[in-house]
């Protein structure tokens, strides 16, 4: 697989973005040709699960998806979480937010690490773009800053479309400080789990599909047993004790989708 290449300013620029802001961008991560695949991955699972949402793609689907875990672990997107968390890295878990042309959901103000059952909460998401992302069709927001918030329990919300079905409290959000994280496919951002961020509902004609990706450091324990089948080692080493990762799954012929490589999948893992 592909690396990536930081030149060390934009990585010192980044990190320094991360401190201050919780969030930063990496540009052109992913070649045009791969997000292409993960464009048609998403289609072939609209096909298979009419039943949901596209913004509901997410971790129960990815455990047996070959393609899935062909695309978190490319080694471009590790080369950016081993900026943050460190050379040992397991997924956590990965959700498509697929918000279909005017009628997408939004996603309500939240911190992630609210959600997570995790011990230390030592975990970095990358989002990753694989539609162009922008303020019309309900890119990603982030209120810079939030990221030194202590993790507030989240409040439900059914009375509105969302993704979430729950929010932090209002009272926490100052949206004339939020920021819009413009993206074009094949961008990622990164973002620190305690930072307020949500996005817009997509009112556009264009379609707005992320993923994101979970990835923790190898000494970060996994406390629910609800997501054990969703951990993947993706580079270096476990911590004997800590978590148990499964195998990556085998391609299949006829049930899963076909991609570049498919036939020699998985090489690791």
């Amino acid at each position: 697989m592909h690396t990536t290449t930081f030149s060390p300013q934009s990585l010192s620029e980044a990190r320094q973005q991360y401190e201050r802001d919780g969030y930063a961008i990496f540009r052109n991560v992913l070649d045009a040709n791969l997000i292409a695949e993960a464009r048609d991955h998403v289609e072939w699972l609209m096909r298979k699960n009419p039943h949901l949402r596209p913004e509901q793609f997410h971790h129960p689907l990815m455990r047996n998806d070959p393609f899935w875990v062909r695309l978190i672990s490319d080694d471009r997107l590790l080369d950016v979480a081993e900026q943050f968390i460190g050379p040992h890295i397991a997924l956590f878990s990965s959700h498509y937010i697929c918000k279909p042309p005017r009628d997408g959901q939004a996603v309500l103000w939240h911190q992630d690490g609210s959600y997570w059952p995790l011990d230390p909460m030592e975990v970095i998401t990358l989002w990753l773009a694989v539609d162009d992302s922008t303020t019309e069709n309900g890119c990603l927001r982030v209120i810079p800053g939030t990221q030194h918030l202590s993790l507030q329990p989240m409040q439900a919300r059914q009375d509105m479309a969302n993704v979430l079905e729950s929010e932090i409290d209002p009272a926490l959000v100052d949206e004339s400080k939020a920021i819009d994280v413009e993206l074009q496919a094949g961008d990622v951002s990164v973002h620190h789990p305690n930072v307020i961020h949500g996005s817009n509902a997509n009112t556009s004609e264009r379609r707005r599909c992320g993923l994101t990706i979970r990835y923790i450091p190898t000494t970060t324990r996994v406390t629910n047993a609800d997501f054990f089948e969703n951990l993947f080692l993706l580079r270096g080493n476990p911590v004997p004790g800590i978590n148990s990762y499964r195998p990556f799954p085998p391609y299949r012929a006829g049930e899963h989708m076909e991609f570049r490589g498919c036939t020699t999948w998985p090489q690791r893992g």
